[in-house]
């Protein structure tokens, strides 16, 4: 049972929050054979599931990997492998037409032989030799994870190797029989979200209580973790380790530990560093006043800069801006190579590129070129060895490609493209701005279908998250809006609202606490826009949101019903008066503010979509998705929120997955099944 607060009583549906209660279960399986009856069962879900569960395990798709002492690894899953495959090739090989590839781990047999539901959720490898890896596995795909030492010789876990009890913790290797850890050690060890507060030095061969404290942060802390560094300076491996206190989602302290022991970093509470070369680069969420050898200078929010790690540990603050943002200008994301630094950058949402080097103790740039349209972003293939880049090119209509840059960034080498999984012959992408409440401009792509005119009443969806300085735009190629949308004629709009991160740290925080009601006028402002172009009307209009965007999408439905017809709302936040008492809910008290605080409860209770939905109201229909297993977002939000609008009279489906924690679905028939669920939904509703 989840805690109570003191309006618990006035709760009608709390026993809801009972995730595995047997009343709460039983619920849940009305209402899934409901959806099933009414929605899964009409002839077009049914295609729609087949089309889509073709694409999703199609051979064609790029396996993306990551490259680790020459050798290329990737995770797979298709029709053959349920629950995929962890395997590698080597890089000559990648650049066939076909691999052959190695398997190295396959998660479908390991859960046959330890009647488990396991979910893969990731790999680290341990440098120099990449033959130990330690592998976290999720029960039906929780945040919550196993971590267990596996052998890449013996195809084996290593038998009394390093091994961690389920926990939303972290396992690092520091060296072959050394490891940092942070998990549930026992009561007391766990913050008021659910994460670890304490990282402990684990010895090989020793037990995990035995295991040496190297931080400890408090109970009301969001989380802590540690990390190696590696880095190459002078063509000399370097070292180094972190310990990152998270106090809050956007604050807290990093420290580098040494052998004098920890050493705080000077830097502002909320900017993120990262090490390249002998160099420490530090990332601003807010403007930051120092005092350099040219005297006191402000460096704006959204800039990265760089200095000698070294030297700024001596006091140095004589940076170097690698980055300084500007007018709807961003940083997109830093890409290390073995010798320099590549800067993606967002200008106006078209991306480009910038290649930085240290020569003779000062650094140099020079733009590197991107193809022009859609999105394109570069990134390292093997820091530890080269400069080779991986270029990414995708938009809306065009199928993703995956090119190799040796050298010259003028002569990327086709190295995949994946299939046309849809017919985008007359789809058209344009860029627009809408106008929100308060005259600021917000940005959308628009595709529309095939033969689109305006005044036709075009079924439309509109797709938006708007929190956690999270970027959409522009958007990527998506094989299931295309063939379960677009080919059948509807528009597809997707909007970066304030709260995300398309212009850099200054979008996001404009939409923080008080003032999150800008990001729900920023949607109604994308909503309003479509329907005065004339691209669809009310009655054809649908939203569509996950998680933070479940939250959003309750909040502007509840707000302006008669703007849609139609709501897709995924394993959502909806009872902002309980949220933080729910699983790691309390972590994001940061963006939304504190519902025990009656200061910024007054301003929370305003949109909180459960309290604020009423009687005789008409609300537009909607399907509401979560997962049992969801351990992020707690289920309770979802079924709450259906049982209260069915209660008052609104048209409600509700589909709740056992599995797939809070992405929704732990392989590829659970997403075919959901994703062919809401669009059978959308194409029935706003026809």
């Amino acid at each position: 049972m989840t805690e109570p607060d003191s309006r618990a009583e006035e709760d009608p549906y709390l026993w809801l929050e009972e995730i595995d209660g047997a009343k709460a279960m039983a619920w849940v399986a009305e209402k899934n054979g409901q959806s099933r009856a009414l929605i899964a069962a009409l002839p077009e879900f049914a295609a729609t599931e087949k089309r889509l569960l073709a694409i999703f395990n199609a051979q064609g798709r790029i396996p993306m990997v990551a490259a680790r002492g020459g050798l290329y690894y990737n995770f797979w899953q298709d029709e053959v492998h349920v629950r995929g495959i962890w395997r590698r090739t080597t890089a000559a090989d990648y650049r066939n037409l076909e691999a052959s590839w190695e398997v190295l781990l396959d998660i479908d047999a390991l859960a046959r032989a330890e009647n488990e539901n396991w979910v893969f959720k990731g790999a680290q490898c341990l440098y120099p030799g990449f033959d130990r890896a330690l592998i976290s596995l999720s029960r039906g795909g929780g945040d919550a994870q196993v971590v267990r030492e596996y052998d890449l010789t013996l195809r084996r876990f290593v038998p009394d190797g390093f091994e961690l009890p389920e926990a939303k913790g972290s396992l690092s290797w520091i060296e072959q029989d050394q490891v940092y850890v942070a998990t549930d050690f026992g009561p007391g060890t766990l913050t008021d979200s659910g994460y670890p507060r304490q990282i402990k030095r684990w010895q090989r061969g020793t037990p995990l209580a035995s295991a040496e404290l190297v931080f400890e942060g408090s109970e009301t802390d969001m989380t802590v973790w540690a990390r190696r560094t590696r880095d190459w300076v002078g063509g000399e491996l370097v070292v180094r380790d972190f310990i990152c206190h998270r106090v809050t989602f956007y604050s807290g302290a990093t420290y580098l530990l040494g052998p004098a022991g920890l050493l705080r970093l000077a830097i502002p509470e909320d900017a993120e560093i990262e090490t390249f070369a002998d160099q420490l680069i530090v990332t601003l969420r807010s403007a930051w006043a120092v005092e350099g050898t040219d005297g006191k200078r402000v460096w704006p929010q959204g800039a990265a800069l760089a200095i000698g790690l070294d030297a700024f540990v001596a006091g140095d603050r004589d940076f170097t801006a690698i980055y300084t943002p500007g007018p709807r200008k961003s940083l997109a994301g830093l890409a290390a190579l073995h010798d320099a630094l590549i800067v993606n950058e967002l200008d106006q949402l078209r991306p480009r590129a910038f290649c930085w080097r240290v020569l003779d103790g000062r650094w140099t740039a020079e733009e590197w070129p991107l193809p022009e349209g859609g999105s394109a972003t570069l990134s390292g293939v093997d820091p530890d060895t080269c400069n080779e880049c991986f270029l990414i090119e995708t938009s809306p209509i065009k199928p993703t490609s995956l090119s190799w840059i040796e050298a010259d960034p003028r002569q990327p080498v086709l190295l995949k493209t994946a299939p046309a999984f849809f017919d985008a012959t007359g789809m058209q992408v344009v860029q627009h701005n809408a106008v929100s409440a308060d005259g600021t401009l917000v940005p959308y792509f628009l595709v529309t279908p095939a033969g689109f005119a305006p005044d036709q009443g075009t079924p439309t969806l509109l797709y938006a998250y708007g929190g956690f300085e999270v970027t959409l735009l522009p958007p990527p190629y998506s094989p299931a809006v295309g063939a379960a949308w677009l080919e059948k004629g509807g528009a597809y709009a997707i909007a970066g609202l304030r709260g995300g991160g398309e212009f850099g740290p200054a979008w996001h925080q404009a939409s923080l606490k008080e003032n999150r009601q800008r990001c729900y006028d920023d949607l109604i402002g994308v909503a309003s826009d479509l329907i005065e172009r004339r691209v669809t009307t009310p009655a054809h209009l649908a939203i569509e949101g996950g998680s933070n965007g479940g939250l959003l999408v309750g909040a502007v439905m509840v707000q302006r019903p008669e703007l849609f017809r139609a709501v897709v709302c995924q394993v959502p936040l909806l009872d902002m008066r309980r949220y933080h008492r729910l699983l790691a809910g309390a972590s994001w008290v940061g963006e939304y503010g504190d519902p025990d605080n009656p200061l910024e409860w007054a301003f929370i209770s305003r949109y909180s979509p459960y309290q604020n939905v009423r009687a005789g109201v008409t609300y537009p229909e909607i399907l509401l998705m979560t997962s049992t297993r969801d351990d992020r977002v707690h289920p309770g939000h979802a079924r709450k929120m259906a049982a209260k609008l069915e209660a008052l009279g609104a048209r409600v489906h509700y589909y709740e997955n056992i599995e797939g924690g809070h992405a929704g679905s732990a392989d590829n028939l659970q997403a075919a099944f959901m994703e062919a669920l809401s669009y059978t939904f959308l194409q029935t509703v706003l026809r």
